[in-house]
């Protein structure tokens, strides 16, 4: 095979991951057992349009109010229940809600309830941190 058909395969990659085989992480902003495990991003698949994370907060876990200037976020939440804040509009989030948030505009989550806030959330472009 030629170093061009090598570097196209490489580059198209399709993948599957298992959740379990990707660590979790303390992001930024994160706080109060705040984690996120990162399964596609730049830095581990070939995607240059979006990221992707699976998030569980425990209870009292939140990330800080914040802005993206040009990331828009959908969060899609799998189960528990807690508050999103956005443009300081605080509102109960629980399992089967989608939130949008447009670039721009201050957000921050907090699980409020008793169990685990678990999530899903799609950010494009990809984040850089």
């Amino acid at each position: 095979m030629s170093d061009k058909s090598e570097n196209k395969e490489e580059i198209s990659k399709a993948i599957i991951r298992k959740a379990v085989e990707v660590m979790w992480e303390d992001l930024p902003g994160h706080f109060d057992g705040a984690l996120s495990k990162m399964l596609i991003t730049p830095s581990n698949a070939p995607t240059k349009h979006f990221d992707f994370r699976l998030s569980t907060y425990q209870p009292k876990g939140f990330v800080a109010k914040h802005r993206h200037e040009v990331e828009e976020q959908i969060y899609y939440m799998l189960e528990g229940e807690g508050l999103m804040e956005l443009d300081g509009v605080r509102k109960v989030v629980r399992s089967g809600a989608t939130i949008f948030i447009p670039s721009g505009v201050e957000h921050a989550l907090y699980n409020t309830g008793t169990n685990d806030l678990t999530f899903l959330v799609i950010t494009s472009p990809p984040l850089t941190n």
